[in-house]
């Protein structure tokens, strides 16, 4: 007879189909990080593509070692009110354990796919005090993938950084060759970009939404159903009222709409019906729509407010509406589908009126701490020699691409570079041999 095996016997009381289950959306929602990256590439001009996409490339590899070092750590350490401890610090004791009914591994792995996608180190905090025993857990918020440790942090963080890109503090302030300006506002200048990373978003959220319950269950089957819902009537809402102010049709319509949708069901997924997603998607691409008026104001161009990714618009706007909306819309009934969740329920079902304050003072204090903490970083790393926040004005006039890359989709960028031929004009095709 063998000797016991514990990570054996922790992989043995872990329920296999649930664990097929999880890894699936993990496939499948992992191509959702560079489809960011590939939309923002379609948003920049032809001169800054690819220096927009490579940011979401990279943060695959970054935030990988980060988690495995020390996210998961303050993210989902036991204990702490605002982030938990180190003990599990380079995932010691994160393996075959049960997390629910899947591998703590794969739990972590699930969640870091949460992290890279919004990128930002301030997730961590945030996490740990909505869905790792923190505090506001402990009041008892309602955020089932992530209304604040996604879209709000991430839309604060973004703000953070367009604001700190106006008003630079350290060395970008102080250069004399670097300038801060008021971005020219412009169309999207790949729509292409834009169809492809909406089609790969829109079905990763499906996938995000569905494993957020860590099991095969009906919730998870009615959390993909109500993610699609809300997206879909996101799109149709912000499309049509595009084309009644315009009269043309966009895919940039249909894109804002379908992640403003996206956005808007990502905190209630699992707690919302179906007739309920169809209304948030409305109200978010109505939002959103308004929203965007900001940023072509005249207060905008005096104060330099830049939201060119429309991050703010979207995402923190949205992920405030979604969070708030979770409060007044929850329903103790849909919660319970997955035969474990028990909860008092939203104001409109349940007539629970204290919900709706958790949800304010939960996005509040989000926004706050990933705000604040993205600009002292900001400002950190903007003290470092040669790492400075702000481009240099050459820099801004040649481009990204051109100045920090050593790709581009623009050609004469390349001017000296000697073209190349496989038929010799003069002498005919070029041999190998």
């Amino acid at each position: 007879m063998s000797p016991s095996n514990p990570t054996l016997d922790a992989w043995e009381a872990c329920n296999k189909i649930d664990t097929a289950f999880v890894m699936t959306c993990c496939a499948f929602c992992w191509p959702i990080i560079p489809a960011v990256g590939l939309g923002y590439s379609g948003y920049s001009t032809r001169w800054n593509s690819i220096a927009s996409f490579y940011p979401a490339l990279i943060a695959v590899s970054v935030c990988t070692i980060q988690w495995w070092a020390i996210g998961y750590a303050l993210a989902y350490g036991e204990g702490g009110a605002v982030v938990g401890p180190l003990t599990t610090a380079f995932h010691r004791g994160v393996g075959a354990d049960p997390v629910g009914t899947i591998p703590a591994i794969l739990f972590s792995f699930f969640q870091l796919i949460f992290e890279a996608t919004v990128c930002a180190i301030a997730i961590g905090g945030a996490s740990h005090m909505v869905w790792g025993g923190g505090f506001l857990a402990e009041l008892g918020v309602l955020d089932f993938a992530g209304g604040t440790p996604v879209h709000i942090n991430s839309g604060a963080t973004a703000t953070a950084l367009s604001l700190y890109l106006s008003y630079p503090v350290a060395r970008s302030r102080k250069s004399a060759n670097r300038t801060p300006s008021h971005l020219a506002l412009h169309k999207p200048h790949n729509t292409i970009c834009q169809m492809i990373a909406l089609i790969i978003i829109w079905g990763s959220w499906l996938a995000f939404d569905a494993g957020t319950t860590l099991a095969l269950n009906y919730k998870s089957v009615m959390a993909m159903v109500v993610t699609n819902v809300c997206a879909s009537a996101g799109a149709i809402t912000y499309a049509v009222y595009t084309w009644a102010e315009t009269g043309k049709w966009a895919v940039d319509s249909v894109f804002l709409g379908a992640i403003a949708g996206l956005v808007m069901i990502t905190p209630s997924a699992g707690f919302i019906g179906i007739n309920t997603a169809l209304f948030f998607g409305i109200f978010g691409a109505l939002l959103t729509r308004q929203a965007l008026r900001i940023k072509f104001t005249p207060w905008a161009r005096k104060w330099r407010w830049v939201d060119n990714g429309d991050t703010f618009a979207t995402h923190c706007l949205c992920g405030f509406a979604g969070t708030i909306a979770t409060g007044l819309f929850a329903s103790k009934e849909v919660a319970s589908y997955d035969g474990v969740t028990d909860i008092t329920g939203g104001v409109v079902f349940d007539g629970n009126i204290r919900q709706l304050g958790i949800q304010v003072l939960e996005a509040c204090i989000g926004f706050t701490w990933s705000f604040v903490v993205s600009w002292l970083l900001f400002a950190l790393i903007d003290c470092v020699p040669g790492l400075e926040v702000l481009c240099t004005n050459d820099e801004l006039l040649m481009g990204m691409d051109a100045a920090q890359m050593e790709e581009t989709l623009t050609e004469h960028h390349w001017t000296d570079e000697a073209e190349y031929k496989a038929i010799d004009a003069a002498k005919g095709p070029i041999s190998i041999a």
